[in-house]
């Protein structure tokens, strides 16, 4: 298996520091989308070995439970506020300017700028039908948007020679970006493992499979500006989400509440550098 040597410089990108606001141990990238395309697009052209999370309060609380995820989080190259609730708490600690940058809007605009540049895309999750159908959605929506390979992965766990296979195949296909659709927190172990090892950009992308293939219908532009997109995935599954969503949403709240009253937010910087730990 060839090994990728990471350079830990960002290149391509107009920003000049890295802004990050910490919420519940968790920090959360300053940034906005036509920044983040930026900055992928510099990663995506030299084919470097990164990868991008979207994190929202579901992910915020796994994290506050479970230390290792909480570092896969923090050591990502970028971590992107994917929910209002993230993006409200960040313009009231300072960044006034903070918007929402969603997993499936973010893969839209870099499959659109893939396609003029001529850069490979490879989708990684999903039911094959559902990846046939994105398939086809996305080479209609972009002209020349070059799909150097798909898979589908089984729901168990992978064996070592299966994940051996997989990044031998990313490698291979010349892809600049591999599109990560198999869910919170799974996509971001899985990127997590496999940096300096697959030769591309990853970026968890979660329902956005579904959500670009037609499968799911997303929340209306106005529920999500007004933080309102986990109610519409709760009606449309409330069988399956009612449970997950009554208890994040409170225990999130309880969490933030007690980290004020023990000490406000710190608005933190850093050198826009991938932290390796």
């Amino acid at each position: 298996m060839e090994t990728v040597t990471v350079d830990n410089t960002l290149n391509g990108a107009s920003v000049p520091g890295r802004s990050r606001c910490e919420i519940l141990g968790t920090h959360v990238d300053a940034v906005d989308i036509e920044q983040a395309l930026v900055i992928a697009a510099g990663w995506m052209a030299q084919r470097e070995s990164r990868y991008i999370c979207h994190v929202n309060v579901h992910a915020l609380i796994t994290a506050a439970q479970d230390e290792k995820f909480r570092r896969v989080l923090n050591i990502a190259d970028l971590t992107a506020a994917d929910g209002m609730p993230l993006v409200w708490l960040m313009r009231r600690r300072g960044f006034r300017r903070q918007t929402r940058l969603s997993g499936p809007d973010f893969m839209w605009r870099l499959c659109e700028r893939a396609a003029r540049e001529g850069l490979g895309v490879y989708l990684y999750g999903g039911a094959p039908q559902v990846l046939s159908r994105l398939h086809d959605q996305l080479t209609a929506a972009f002209a020349g948007l070059r799909i150097v390979g798909v898979c589908s992965p089984p729901f168990r766990p992978l064996l070592r020679a299966e994940q051996e296979e997989i990044i031998a195949r990313i490698n291979a296909s010349g892809a600049h970006v591999v599109f990560v659709g198999i869910g919170c927190p799974k996509q971001e172990r899985w990127m997590s493992r496999h940096r300096g090892r697959a030769r591309a950009l990853m970026v968890g992308v979660g329902a956005a499979f579904d959500y670009h293939a037609g499968v799911v219908t997303r929340a209306p532009p106005w529920m999500q500006a007004h933080g309102l997109e986990w109610l519409h995935r709760l009606c449309a599954d409330p069988r399956r989400l009612w449970r997950r969503y009554l208890a994040t949403n409170t225990l999130f709240v309880m969490l933030l509440a007690r980290q004020l009253l023990r000490h406000p937010f710190s608005r933190r910087k850093s050198n826009l550098v991938a932290r390796r730990g």
